[in-house]
Parts: structure tokens; C-alpha cells; sequence
């Protein structure tokens, strides 16, 4: 079979199960895998509350044991020899949901491996701290000891809550309420992991006045340097304009903590439809006294039953299923392939993405002149939570029925107007909101400040955004908006060539998007930034003609070849290379055929993570991307050269 025709067959094979995989609703609800982690916390909050469901616990428990490695400990991505944090988390898990005894082999294998690493001391992730902390594990960290009257500071000053991204802040929210009461659900369970000596501070070591204490304490944080200055004199100068007595500052900055969080509940019960965050906020509620069977607790526990999914490991907790983002792309690319929108596949899919769109003015409204609601979130449930690439792609699937449908019109302009409002200052886009963008935070002594404390413009969605007002709605460098995004764009190229894509794995994903981006908006291949990103893409192609990219790129903050192919970044680099090709290249010829091999293979090349959350500590294996991106490069394949 020639490389046309099997290009054919596969887009006809991959349409049929992309059909086929369709739920009742429209949704494609494919599974959102992000390790064991969520899991792990999941079973232990459910402990701590006394939880009835025997069978929900015991299948938590035996896929969190489903996934250890031979060698005792569990990986945040194939080829990780081990992750301190993940282990910590998954033998704490086994060990407090009973049905696992210390004396077990495979927990036996975890301790040797979690002392070989350094023991508790050498935990990093903050959500492992906060987990042991608050069952009593460990001596709650000064790292998070932040304090809790930061949430009461003015915007006008130089530093304040609200500065943090909107991921941050719900997270931070009831983690500083639980550091800053101290507050400990006792563990039956000790994990009895012995600490290096001074790696955690004993209670009295805290002195009672914990504001003073942290805004002095910068000798005392692993690591510290000369750069964590300016958040903390900020912090320092800020608490102390604050007008009140201590204590009263105090008991309103408890107060704003607990309003934060609940103003921002979803319908189903969780906080911003996070299960990270909702873990963390039913805690900060008991801390604050609510019972454990309070209806709000009890409601937050059944939407995050609601993400859990079986998979053929066992029943795992996804932190955010995908379901918009999956439907949204899913829907474009049949579309792309030739699928008519009056389809009842494409009917109902549409549909729902209709009934997703926000109307209601969140907190990214703050940075906006004169906001209008418009935008879709990631998950099924939430309503309060847009972001940028869920909605350009739900704008993608949308904008062919926008010619007969005053509703669906109506819908496109509300969402392009979105997107416009969430431009960057300086020209990039950001995921969440606009101009959270204070440097200062990313020194916060937290692990992962870095990454997670601001939202600023990235690669991956200014090349993405850039790519869906070119190719979707016509525009072109005769455009402001689209001049400024290009002019970002350029700046933030590498010398290599590449560019760092933020939620994806990563400089392959980073420079796909900044270069399918710049094509839809009419840049040229002679330009020196697009020939010196695809000759880099050239220069890392693989033997077997494909592509992929190892998760410990996105720590190193360099390229790391993965030493295989995976069907996502091999999708990826056909898309961009083909946008700029006049004919198939030798790369674009040999790339296609290891992309239909890799597309039956399975293993690492489907199941490798290639969706980044926050480096070092949580990727992703989107399940719908070993449809989505294919579909869609080969789609581009057969009409450009077909």
C-alpha cells in the first residue's frame, strides 16, 4: 500500500473509533491520568473522614498497588528510576487504608527505597508535605508558613493574593489556613520513616508570633538566596500597613480564607473543579470546625467520585477530567477529516460545547477593562473557571454552524472577545488570566513557585491562540493583536531555535504550537525565527523517523531526547513542518511512516505522558491524544499533498 492510501485508510479507521468512543451527551470522556498521587490523597482523606464505601477504598488501595515498579517505588513518567514524593504518597496511602500491613513485601521494598532517597526530609512536593502535616506525619513545614494576612492585602500595592495565578491562589487559599492554624487530623497510622536530622522543624522551633517569625526566618529556608528578598520585604512591608490589631487581622484574614473557598465552589461540590484543591479545602473546613458529614464536605466528596475512572490498572482520581478540551478537539478534528457538522455525532458533540460556555464574570474578570463572559473551561463542571486553549478549541468546533445559528453567533463572538480581553500586556497569552505576571512571587520558598505561582504568557498558547485567529477566523499581520503575539513570539524563542511549551512535553510541544501559529498568520519560512525552529526539529528526529521528548526536559528546562518515538510529539512535528512544506520533505515522508506504524503500537509511544502540570511533580497522559493529533496531522498530510 502506497503512503497515500494508507494515509486514507488510517484517517477513515481513526474517524470510525473517534465515533464510536462518543458518550450518549456528545462528551468524549477519556481518561485525564495523572499518576498516582490524587489517588493516594484521595484514599487517605477518605480515612481521615471514616469514609462507609469499603469497595471504593479497597480499589483505590489495589491500583495504587497495581502501579508500583518492580523495584518498590512509583515514577511520575515510564523511565523515572523512582520519585521520592510519589512514593511517599502511595505507601502512606497503603498504609493508612489498612489493608496493606508494614511487614508486606511491597511496602517493605517502598521504606528501603524512600530511606534510600533521603527519607522524609528530602520530600519536595508541597502537596506531600501538606498531606503529612495535616495527619500528623511531620511537623508542619516553614516552607508554607506563609502568612495567612497576605490574603488581606490591597491590589494597589506591590505585592498581594490576587497576583498569584488563579491555580495558585485556590490551593494556596486552604493550605495557609491549615499551616497557619496547625491544624491535625491525627494518623493511627505511623509511617515510621526515620528523618535526617534538622530536615524538618520540630514545633518548637516555630515561634508563636508566625508572621515575624516567617518574614525573619530567611536563613532558615533550604536553598535560600538573595532572590526570595523582594517577595518577602514586600510581604513584610505590606503586612505591616495593614490597620488592626493582631489579632483581629488575624480573624479576618480566616475569615477571607474561608469566603475565598467557598465562593468558588462548583456545582458538584469541588473548588474550581480541582481534586487537589478540593482535598485540600475539605480539610481547611474541618479545621475551621465544619463536621465531617457538614452537607458541603459531603457534597465535595461525591463530585470528586465524580472524576474518578476505571482504567485497566484500576480506579484512579483524575485532578481535572478533560472532558470539554477532549470533546472540543475531537469534534474539530472530524470536522477536519471531512465529517459533516449536521452529523448527529457532530450535532450532539456541538451541543454540549454550546451549554459549556461561561456566563458568569470570575476572577479573571479583575484584570479586564470592561469583561464579557464568554469562555469555556477544561472539565464538565466548571462554570467559573475559563481558560484560553479550551476556548479557542471550543470556538474551533463551533465556528461552522456560526452562519445559521443567531445562538451559536451569538456564542463565537462572546468567546473571540474573550480571548482578545485575555491578551497579555506584553503581547503573549497567558492560560487562565491576563497580567499575572509578578516575578517577584515566583521566589515564594514554596517548591514549584516557579512554575505555579504566575500565569504568564507561554509559548504553547500565544502559538495556539495565534493559530486559531489565522486558520479559524481569517486574520493576519495586518492585525494589532496578532503583530504583538508574533512580536512576543520572537522574543521568546531560544537560541537553539525551539520554544518551551509550558503545559506540554515540551520544547517539541512549545515549538509545534509558536510554528504552526506563526504559519496561520502568514509568516514566512525564510524567516530567520521559523527556519531556525524546523531545522532544530530536523536535527532531533529519531532513527525510526519519528519524534519524542523525555518528562525530564520539562525539570532541566533543556531538550532530552526520550530515546523512542511517541504518537503525540511525532504528530506535533509533522504538523509544523508540513505547514511550512511545499512538497513532503524526506523528514515529512519518514515522520509519516513512523507515525502510521506508531499508531497500532501501543506501549510508551501511546502511553508515555506528554501533558505537563508542574514540573517534576504531575504530567499527563491524556488518553485523547493518541486520537486527536494524529487525526489531525494526517488529515493535513492528505489535503495539502494528497
Amino acid at each position: 500500500m502506497n503512503i497515500e492510501a494508507a494515509v486514507e485508510q488510517s484517517i477513515k479507521g481513526y474517524v470510525s473509533r473517534i465515533m464510536h468512543l462518543q458518550q450518549a451527551d456528545g462528551t468524549w470522556r477519556l481518561c485525564f491520568d495523572n499518576g498516582t498521587s490524587t489517588s493516594a490523597y484521595f484514599l487517605i482523606l477518605l480515612k481521615m473522614l471514616d469514609y462507609p464505601n469499603e469497595k471504593l477504598l479497597r480499589q483505590l488501595h489495589q491500583t495504587i498497588l497495581n502501579l508500583q515498579h518492580a523495584d518498590g517505588y512509583w515514577q511520575l513518567y515510564p523511565g523515572e528510576k523512582g520519585n521520592l514524593s510519589a512514593t511517599v504518597d502511595a505507601y502512606y496511602a497503603l498504609l493508612v487504608s489498612g489493608y496493606s500491613k508494614p511487614t508486606d513485601a511491597s511496602l517493605v521494598q517502598a521504606k528501603e527505597y524512600i530511606m534510600r532517597a533521603g527519607g522524609l526530609g528530602n520530600v519536595t512536593n508541597v502537596l506531600s508535605k501538606v498531606m503529612l502535616a495535616v495527619t500528623g506525619q511531620v511537623a508542619w513545614p516553614l516552607s508554607v508558613s506563609i502568612p495567612l494576612e497576605i490574603l488581606l492585602l490591597p491590589p494597589a500595592g506591590p505585592l498581594h493574593f490576587g497576583q498569584f495565578s488563579s491555580y495558585a491562589r485556590v490551593h494556596l487559599a486552604p493550605i495557609l489556613l491549615l499551616s497557619n492554624k496547625k491544624f491535625i487530623i491525627k494518623s493511627p497510622y505511623p509511617l515510621q520513616l526515620r528523618e535526617p536530622a534538622g530536615s524538618i522543624p520540630r514545633e518548637d522551633e516555630l515561634d508563636e508570633d508566625y508572621a515575624l517569625q516567617f518574614l525573619n526566618s530567611i536563613s532558615k529556608f533550604q536553598n535560600a538566596d538573595s532572590r526570595e528578598i523582594p517577595f518577602l520585604s514586600s510581604l513584610k512591608y505590606g503586612i505591616y500597613q495593614l490597620q488592626g490589631l493582631p489579632e483581629q487581622l488575624h480573624q479576618s484574614a480566616v475569615t477571607k480564607a474561608e469566603q475565598y473557598m467557598l465562593e468558588r465552589i462548583e456545582p458538584d461540590g469541588t473548588l474550581y473543579s480541582y481534586a487537589t484543591s478540593t482535598i485540600l479545602m475539605i480539610f481547611a473546613l474541618m479545621s475551621l470546625g465544619y463536621a465531617k458529614d457538614d452537607p458541603r464536605i459531603s457534597k465535595a466528596i461525591e463530585g470528586l467520585k465524580s472524576m474518578l475512572y476505571d482504567t485497566e490498572v484500576g480506579l484512579i482520581l483524575q485532578n481535572s477530567p478533560s472532558t470539554v478540551w477532549d470533546t472540543a478537539l475531537l469534534s474539530h478534528a472530524l470536522q477536519q477529516a471531512g465529517v459533516s457538522r449536521f452529523d448527529n455525532t457532530l450535532v450532539r458533540a456541538n451541543a454540549y460545547l454550546l451549554s459549556k460556555q461561561q456566563h458568569k464574570l470570575g476572577d479573571w474578570a479583575q484584570e479586564v477593562s470592561t469583561p464579557v463572559a464568554g469562555g469555556w473551561g477544561f472539565s464538565d463542571s466548571n462554570t467559573i473557571h475559563p481558560d484560553v486553549d479550551d476556548t479557542t478549541a471550543a470556538l474551533r468546533a463551533l465556528k461552522s454552524g456560526t452562519s445559521d445559528s443567531p445562538e451559536r453567533l451569538e456564542a463565537w463572538n462572546r468567546g473571540l472577545q474573550w480571548i482578545f480581553s485575555m491578551q497579555n500586556k506584553d503581547g503573549g497569552w497567558p492560560a487562565f488570566e491576563r497580567n499575572r505576571t509578578n516575578k517577584w512571587l515566583e521566589y515564594v520558598p514554596i517548591d514549584g513557585a516557579k512554575s505555579a505561582a504566575i500565569d504568564p504568557s507561554t509559548a504553547d498558547l500565544t502559538g495556539r491562540t495565534l493559530e486559531f485567529l489565522g486558520e479559524t477566523c481569517g486574520l493576519d499581520l495586518r492585525h494589532a493583536f496578532v503583530k504583538r503575539g508574533i512580536h512576543w513570539l520572537k522574543q521568546a524563542q531560544r537560541e537553539d531555535g525551539s520554544w518551551y511549551g509550558r503545559w506540554g512535553i515540551c520544547y517539541i510541544y512549545g515549538t509545534w504550537a509558536a510554528l504552526t501559529g506563526l504559519a496561520a498568520v502568514g509568516a514566512d519560512r525564510e524567516q530567520a525565527p521559523v527556519s531556525k525552529a524546523i531545522q532544530w526539529l530536523r536535527d532531533i528526529q529519531n532513527k525510526d523517523g519519528g519524534w519524542g521528548e523525555s518528562c525530564r526536559s520539562d525539570v532541566k528546562r533543556e531538550y532530552a531526547a526520550l530515546g523512542s518515538s511517541t504518537l503525540s510529539h511525532t504528530a506535533w512535528t509533522l504538523d509544523a513542518l508540513i505547514s511550512y512544506a511545499d512538497t513532503p520533505s524526506l523528514e515529512i515522508t519518514t515522520g509519516l511512516r513512523c507515525l502510521l506504524a506508531l499508531m497500532d503500537q501501543g506501549g510508551d509511544a501511546t502511553a508515555y505522558p506528554t501533558g505537563a502540570g508542574l514540573p517534576g511533580n504531575f504530567y499527563i497522559r491524556y488518553e485523547s491524544y493518541n486520537y486527536i493529533w494524529p487525526l489531525i496531522t494526517l488529515v493535513k498530510y492528505r489535503d495539502k499533498f494528497g
